[in-house]
């Protein structure tokens, strides 16, 4: 069988779901555990610029087949590479890219967490926006347990749960559970499993019935002021505030308000 053949046979690595507004971009190797592999990190990546570019597309799911969520990378193919500097700067460098452009998508991200989400796929939990997990979910940075710290996972977590929290998953290795994160501020929500997909669509509802421009906006300015200084913070947010007044989406929301009726957003 020829690469083409085998291309034509093997079930995308990320599969697209589009229904009303919301795309659900789902990790497709479950049987593994969804490892972040060097193709899966280019799938993903091809499909987040897809999302990204499609204004039909209001909101993002992104979520894991199978048994969980995502495992991280994949060990098999760091280890069969380990004596490549070159190789493992590329994985590396990639999978940081296509974090990165989780924040600067226009769209808001939700994960949809199930079952496990470990080094790189917690990280891929805290770069999402948003995230909704299961009761039985398990969340872990356990690279000390096989002799490789998890510093990339930890650059997305501790951005959501403190330093001293990122350090213990990461001395430790240990998981913790979907309560714990949700105290901790990894995860939005912890609801049952079969409530898992109705919360994700009440919180998608909510969304949705904002202005996607406003949104876009105000993610991108979120992301600009969140790691500069305090003054360079509100110089930025301030700049943000003043600029969206002067669009059509403020004077029809402010209007809407004043006279007790719902907005009716500016189409594009």
């Amino acid at each position: 069988m020829t690469t083409s053949d085998r291309a034509a046979v093997e079930p995308a690595l990320v599969t697209r779901r589009d229904e009303g507004g919301v795309a659900t971009l789902t990790l497709n190797r479950g049987e593994r555990m969804n490892p972040l592999s060097l193709a899966m990190i280019a799938a993903l990546e091809a499909e987040l610029a897809a999302v990204g570019a499609d204004r039909s597309a209001r909101l993002v799911v992104l979520a894991g087949a199978g048994r969980g969520f995502c495992a991280g990378h994949d060990l098999r193919e760091l280890r069969a590479h380990r004596d490549d500097p070159a190789w493992q700067r590329r994985l590396f460098a990639d999978c940081s890219r296509m974090m990165l452009s989780l924040t600067t998508l226009p769209q808001p991200v939700i994960a949809r967490v199930h079952g496990v989400a470990t080094a790189a796929g917690c990280q891929l939990v805290s770069m999402c926006d948003l995230a909704v997990a299961s009761e039985e979910a398990r969340f872990a940075l356990p690279g000390v347990n096989i002799g490789l710290f998890c510093t990339t996972p930890a650059v997305g977590v501790v951005r959501n749960v403190g330093r001293k929290r990122a350090m213990e998953l990461l001395l430790t290795g240990a998981p913790v559970d979907a309560g714990t994160a949700l105290a901790w501020g990894l995860v939005n929500r912890v609801v049952p499993a079969a409530a898992l997909d109705a919360e994700i669509a009440r919180l998608a509802e909510v969304i949705l019935a904002r202005s996607p421009r406003v949104i876009a906006a105000g993610k991108r300015a979120f992301y600009w002021q969140v790691e500069e200084p305090l003054d360079a913070a509100y110089a930025l947010a301030g700049d943000a505030m003043a600029s969206g007044m002067l669009e059509p989406e403020a004077a029809e929301g402010i209007d809407a308000f004043l006279e007790k009726r719902p907005p009716r957003w500016p189409a594009g």
